[in-house]
């Protein structure tokens, strides 16, 4: 093996640059994973693309880019507990300190200790060939699905299944998803996965709706405007969905996601950024409804996920629109960046399953 590697890493200026990295040695309970497939989040394109963000959690410093990473040991460290080489890996993108309440819980990501690294902010990520990773942020990944499934239930598909269960999503709901891009879509693919009787789907973007259509996600689509909450109500005889999504992030999105859920529902936060200014007394008091917020998952129901996955049938990875090799990283960043598209996945393995 070569014992150098070109990672790709963002300035903060709405460009990406590769560099040369020395491909590391696993120390104990550490692998090292060659990657196969590597998918863009919509938050490394709000919080680090275009400038760096914030501290802690947001506090990009520099590393690989590359936070929904997937692939399969090629060398152990000494001490491993479970994997092996050759194992097909999802990682588990935030490697907390393993010791507070929250990491004890599976919920790395909550952990505040000085010690949380997340994969692509912190530490290096998933936009290279080769990632060094702790044995305990791993989920297994089933030979039923491909590496570009496994890197989007990484972190997107784990943050809106997390949701959804938040939502107590089942067959006897209608459910509304605001923000079709893709987070949207996924919420949209496992809500009809988990049983959702009518799937309702807003967005500004008309690309997105007709993404959404021509996979036949939603049986209503509706561009975002100043009706929506009418016309949601409209389909739902008046009442309103059981559960709204809100994966936009915008302050219209999620008023139109409170107002639209009827008496007793339930509202999901998801999209991060932006505000929402509403009345606490008719909106969400006298209507007895509740607002979660949800922050990615924890560990042990990624694995649920990864296992549900496998047996609904169904593949994150057919959210796909584009693929990318790693020397055009530049063009994978820009392109999701537009924000018309699906899923941009950049790939390092022609046979990708």
């Amino acid at each position: 093996m070569v014992d150098k590697m070109k990672g790709a890493i963002l300035p903060g200026n709405s460009t990406t640059e590769l560099k040369d990295f020395p491909i590391p040695e696993p120390g104990h309970g550490q692998v090292l994973i060659a990657m196969k497939s590597s998918t863009i989040c919509g938050s490394d394109i709000r919080a680090i693309y275009h400038e760096h963000l914030g501290k802690g959690p947001e506090g990009y410093q520099g590393v690989i880019a590359g936070h929904e990473p997937c692939g399969q040991i090629a060398v152990e460290g000494p001490g491993l507990k479970r994997f092996k080489n050759g194992d097909r890996v999802i990682i588990y993108h935030i490697s907390g300190c393993g010791v507070c309440n929250d990491c004890r819980r599976g919920y790395m990501i909550s952990c505040t200790s000085s010690y949380r690294a997340a994969y692509g902010w912190q530490r290096d990520g998933g936009m290279a060939p080769y990632l060094l990773a702790d044995e305990k942020d791993l989920v297994l990944l089933p030979d039923e699905l491909s590496y570009t499934d496994g890197a989007q239930i990484a972190c997107g598909f784990g943050t809106v299944y997390e949701g959804l269960k938040k939502g107590g999503i089942c067959g006897d709901d209608a459910v509304l998803v605001i923000g079709l891009g893709p987070v949207g879509l996924a919420t949209l693919m496992l809500a009809k996965a988990m049983g959702a009787n009518k799937l309702i789907g807003i967005d500004t973007v008309k690309e997105r709706l007709e993404l959404s259509r021509n996979m036949g996600l939603a049986d209503y689509l509706f561009t975002a405007g100043s009706d929506n909450v009418d016309e949601v109500k409209r389909i739902t005889g008046g009442q309103g969905v059981e559960c709204a999504i809100d994966a936009s992030g915008s302050d219209q999105g999620r008023l139109a996601a409170i107002r639209a859920t009827r008496k007793w529902g339930k509202i999901v936060l998801v999209g991060e950024g932006g505000g929402v200014t509403f009345n606490p007394s008719p909106d969400i008091i006298h209507d007895q409804k509740t607002i979660y917020g949800s922050w990615v998952t924890s560990i042990w129901r990624m694995e649920e996920l990864v296992e549900r996955i496998a047996r609904w049938q169904i593949h994150p990875e057919d959210l796909v629109t584009h693929r990318f090799p790693l020397d055009k990283v530049d063009e994978a960043y820009a392109l999701m960046a537009g924000g018309k598209c699906g899923k941009v996945a950049v790939c390092f393995d022609e046979e990708n399953r």
